[in-house]
């Protein structure tokens, strides 16, 4: 299979997985509404992708991986609905649709999220197929990536504190960013019960993947167009934010992502069927959106 299809067999079942929740009828429907408007507001869905490429190159059927998949993109929606709130980075447009608040008004908007974030792990603890063990261990990676040592780390050093320098920008998007992309991998590899070495070499791909996706991120806010991005550019200078195109330029960041492009594909470099894995780098670092 090629990567194209490859990459359209995972992200339709993840579509067809996250379409199926949420659906009943419920006195207090406008939170499901709620919840499923930016859950199925499209994307890329490359967290769930890398997840379900990492358990197949595991060994085990990769649709066993499919809860951990989208509990990861239930966190994620959550963390997006949040970080567009007025009192966060206060945005009106995601993925080419008007925010979550915009529609909903900001206490739907803030409810759906925090639901989200504990339904997430409603699917790892009944994900069928997969020992107990294997679950709690899921968990666990889910709980650092996503707690106050991982992405909402990253959330406060973004909107409370001024990271302006080289070190802290890299902490932050570390946090921010990173992490959840390694979380990723990481699901894929404990779902199919992977050797230590080669975590170790999955979470090296998913962090150099992870660090070249914030920085492609930066570069699009400043020259990237606006229908095809999805949100508005130039917001984080409109918010006077630092990134670190104010650092050290376009040019400067677009060679890091290319290294950083070029050692995530060495992570792997050894693995065999490492085919889809070498494209994503790639088209990660070319993307648009």
């Amino acid at each position: 299979m090629d990567y194209s299809a490859r990459y359209e067999a995972y992200r339709t079942a993840v579509e067809s997985y996250l379409s199926a929740l949420f659906t009943q009828e419920k006195p207090y429907g406008k939170l499901y509404e709620s919840m499923r408007y930016s859950l199925l507001a499209g994307g890329k869905r490359l967290r769930p992708v890398l997840t379900l490429e990492f358990a197949r190159l595991g060994g085990i059927d990769w649709h066993l991986a499919l809860p951990y998949a989208c509990a990861l993109e239930l966190v994620h929606t959550y963390s997006l609905i949040h970080d567009d709130l007025p009192c966060m980075d206060d945005d009106d447009l995601r993925r080419g649709k008007p925010t979550n608040h915009v529609v909903y008004g900001e206490a739907l908007a803030v409810l759906a999220g925090d639901a989200l974030q504990p339904e997430a792990f409603s699917l790892i603890a009944n994900a069928p197929g997969l020992p107990a063990e294997n679950r709690l261990e899921a968990v666990g990676v889910l709980c650092r990536a996503c707690g106050a040592d991982g992405m909402v780390a990253g959330q406060v050093l973004d909107t409370v504190y001024d990271m302006a320098d080289a070190e802290g920008l890299r902490t932050l998007n570390r946090l921010k960013t990173g992490v959840m992309i390694s979380a990723a991998a990481e699901l894929g590899c404990v779902a199919a019960d992977m050797s230590p070495d080669r975590r170790a070499q999955a979470l090296t791909y998913a962090a150099c993947i992870g660090r070249g996706f914030q920085l492609r991120d930066d570069i699009l806010d400043v020259i990237g167009d606006e229908a095809v991005f999805g949100k508005p550019i130039g917001s984080d200078r409109a918010e006077e934010k630092t990134t670190f195109v104010d650092l050290v330029g376009i040019e400067a960041c677009q060679q890091e992502v290319s290294d950083c492009t070029a050692a995530a594909k060495e992570a792997v470099a050894s693995w065999e069927d490492n085919g889809f894995l070498l494209e994503l780098a790639d088209r990660m670092a070319g993307r648009e959106q």
